[in-house]
C-alpha cells in the first residue's frame, strides 16, 4: 500500500489566525484504501489542516491535489463535489428530522414539486446496509444512539461518493464493542478503495485500525511511520517532543490531617451510606466500572444533587447539603467529568472562565476590578501553560486539554483547600496528561486534598495514596497504596 500512487497529496501548507500559527509547513499524503491516522497533542493542528483540506478554511500558502489535479476548495460544499467528506467530532445531524431525511439533507430527491419519499427511503436503506446500520430510516435521530447517528453520518457520506472521508475524534463518546463495529465498517470503506484519514490520540486504536500515521506537534508535521513498524513509545516522543515514562512518577507528601470528611452520605437508589476522608496532600483515588456511582458520589459530596442523610465536613466545617456555593465557600472545588456542560460556559472567555468562582476576591465594593480579573487570569494561564490566542479567546475555541486547565485555573484561583477531580485526563493527549499529572502534584504539596476519579488504571496506581473501589453505588473498599493492584481493583469493582 505505501508504494501506491498518492491519491491526496497536501505540501508546504500554512495557516495563521490572529496571534496564533496554526499549520506550518504541513506535508501529507494519502494513498488508496488505507486508514491514515493523524496523530498529535490537542492543539497540534490535526483539525485545522482538515479544515482546510474540506473547504472550511483557506490555506495561507500551500499546495493541495486530488487524483492528480490541483484542488483548492472554497468551500464544504465544494470539497463534497470533488469527493473530500469530514465527519466532525460534533456529529452534524438534526435531531428533529429522520435518518433518511439527513441522508439527503439538501439534496433531496423530487418529482417536480413534491420530495420522492419511496426513493428517500429505498436509498436510505441500502446506504445504512452498507454500513452494517440495522435502523429503520424512518427513526428520527434524536432516537439514536451516539454510535449509530456515527454510521448516519458515515451514510450520509457514501450518498454523497465520497472518495476520501475524514473523521475527528470518531470514538470519543462510543463504547468498544461500537468503536469494534465502527473499525469494520472503517475496515470495510478501505476494501471499496476510500481511504479514511482519521484522526484521534487514543494509542490502542491506532494499533487495531491505522495502517500508516502522521504525527504533528505545534502546527508541524514530524514524521510519518508505518503502524506496523512503529511502536507506542516512538509515537510518544514524536508527539510531544520527550519520552514520557509509563510508569506516573509519584511526589511523595507527608499526609496531615483530615480536611475533607465525608460521614454516612446517601442517596436513595443511587448511594449507599459511604463513610471516607482525605488528609492534606493526599490523593485519594476513586476507581469503579461505570454505573458503578463514582460520578454520583463526587456531585453528592460537592452539593451538586440531593442527598437523604449524611455529612460532608471541609476543615472541621459541615456544609450545608446541595449548596455548591456553600462548598466553594468552603474551599471544595469539582472538576466536573464533562467540562463542555457543566465545567465551563463556552461562549465566555479565558479569562472569565478563571475567575469564576473568585469573583469577590477581585472585586471592590460591589465593582470587578477588570484589571485584577485579567492578572488573575494571566498569572494562571502562564503557570498552566493554557494555549489561547489571548485571554478574551472564547473558551469554546480552545482545544480539549486546554479547555480543562482553564477549569483548573478556575479552582486554583479559588484557593481551594480540597479538590474533586472526575476524569480530569478524559479526550486529552499524553502531553496534556503529563501536565496535568504534574499540576496534581503540586497541588497536594502546598497540602490540598484531592479526591481522583478515573477509568485509567495506570492513573491511579500511579498517583493515589489509597484507592477507593466503588460498585453499585456502594464502596466496597478503600485499599492502601501497598495493597492496590489492578487485579485487586477488578475484584472489588465487580462486587
Amino acid at each position: 500500500m505505501k508504494d501506491s500512487a498518492p491519491l491526496l497529496e497536501m505540501t508546504g501548507i500554512c495557516k495563521a489566525f490572529p496571534g496564533v500559527q496554526a499549520l506550518q509547513d504541513v506535508a501529507l499524503d494519502i494513498v488508496p484504501g488505507e486508514v491514515h491516522v493523524l496523530l498529535g497533542e490537542n492543539g497540534a493542528g490535526k483539525s485545522t489542516l482538515m479544515k482546510v483540506l474540506c473547504g472550511q478554511y483557506a490555506a495561507d500558502r500551500g499546495d493541495m491535489s486530488f487524483a492528480g489535479q490541483p484542488i483548492a476548495p472554497e468551500s464544504p460544499i465544494e470539497a463534497e463535489r470533488l469527493g473530500l467528506v469530514m465527519i466532525h467530532q460534533e456529529l452534524n445531524l438534526i435531531p428533529g428530522l429522520t435518518v433518511a431525511e439527513n441522508i439527503f439533507l439538501g439534496h433531496e430527491p423530487t418529482r417536480g414539486a413534491f420530495i420522492r419519499g419511496d426513493v428517500l427511503r429505498t436509498t436510505s436503506a441500502e446506504l445504512l446496509r452498507r454500513v452494517r446500520c440495522d435502523i429503520d430510516p424512518e427513526t428520527p435521530v434524536a432516537a439514536l444512539s451516539v454510535a449509530e447517528q456515527q454510521l448516519v453520518e458515515i451514510a450520509r457520506a457514501l450518498k454523497e461518493e465520497a472518495r476520501l472521508l475524514v473523521m475527528d475524534e470518531p470514538t470519543a463518546a462510543l463504547a468498544d464493542n461500537e468503536i469494534e463495529a465502527l473499525f469494520d465498517v472503517i475496515r470495510g470503506l478501505g476494501r471499496d478503495g476510500v481511504p479514511v484519514i482519521y484522526i484521534s490520540h487514543r494509542m490502542r486504536e491506532i494499533f487495531a485500525i491505522g495502517d500508516r500515521v502522521t504525527v504533528m506537534r505545534d502546527g508541524r508535521t514530524v514524521g510519518t511511520r508505518t503502524v506496523s513498524e512503529t511502536d507506542q513509545g516512538e509515537l510518544i516522543r514524536l508527539m510531544v517532543g520527550r519520552s514520557i515514562a509509563e510508569q506516573i512518577a509519584k511526589r511523595e507528601v507527608e499526609i496531615g490531617d483530615a480536611v475533607l470528611e465525608v460521614d454516612g452520605i446517601r442517596r436513595k437508589d443511587a448511594l449507599a451510606p459511604i463513610s471516607l476522608s482525605v488528609g492534606a496532600g493526599e490523593i485519594l483515588g476513586v476507581a469503579g466500572l461505570m454505573g458503578s456511582g463514582r460520578t454520583e458520589l463526587a456531585r453528592a459530596i460537592f452539593g451538586a444533587d440531593r442527598v437523604d442523610g449524611g455529612t460532608v465536613r471541609v476543615g472541621g466545617t459541615s456544609l450545608p447539603g446541595t449548596n455548591p456555593a456553600a462548598s466553594i465557600a468552603a474551599g471544595l472545588g469539582f472538576l466536573t467529568e464533562d467540562r463542555k456542560q457543566q465545567g465551563l460556559v463556552l461562549l465566555m472567555s479565558v479569562a472569565e472562565n478563571i475567575t469564576l468562582t473568585s469573583l469577590g476576591e477581585i472585586s471592590r465594593h460591589g465593582v470587578l476590578d477588570l484589571v485584577g480579573e485579567r492578572a488573575k487570569a494571566e498569572e494562571l494561564v502562564d503557570k498552566l501553560r493554557i494555549r489561547a490566542a489571548s485571554l478574551d479567546q472564547e473558551a469554546i475555541n480552545l482545544s480539549g486539554g486546554n479547555q480543562q486547565k482553564v477549569v483548573l485555573a478556575r479552582w486554583l484561583a479559588a484557593g481551594c483547600r480540597a479538590l474533586i477531580f472526575d476524569e480530569p485526563t478524559r479526550g486529552i493527549d499524553v502531553g496534556a496528561k503529563a501536565e496535568i499529572y504534574e499540576l496534581i502534584g503540586e497541588l497536594v504539596e502546598r497540602g490540598v486534598a484531592v479526591i481522583l476519579i478515573s477509568s485509567e488504571m495506570p492513573e491511579l496506581l500511579g498517583l493515589a495514596d489509597r484507592i477507593a473501589v466503588m460498585s453499585e453505588g456502594s464502596l466496597q473498599g478503600i485499599l492502601s497504596r501497598a495493597e492496590a493492584s489492578q487485579e485487586r481493583i477488578m475484584e472489588l469493582a465487580l462486587g
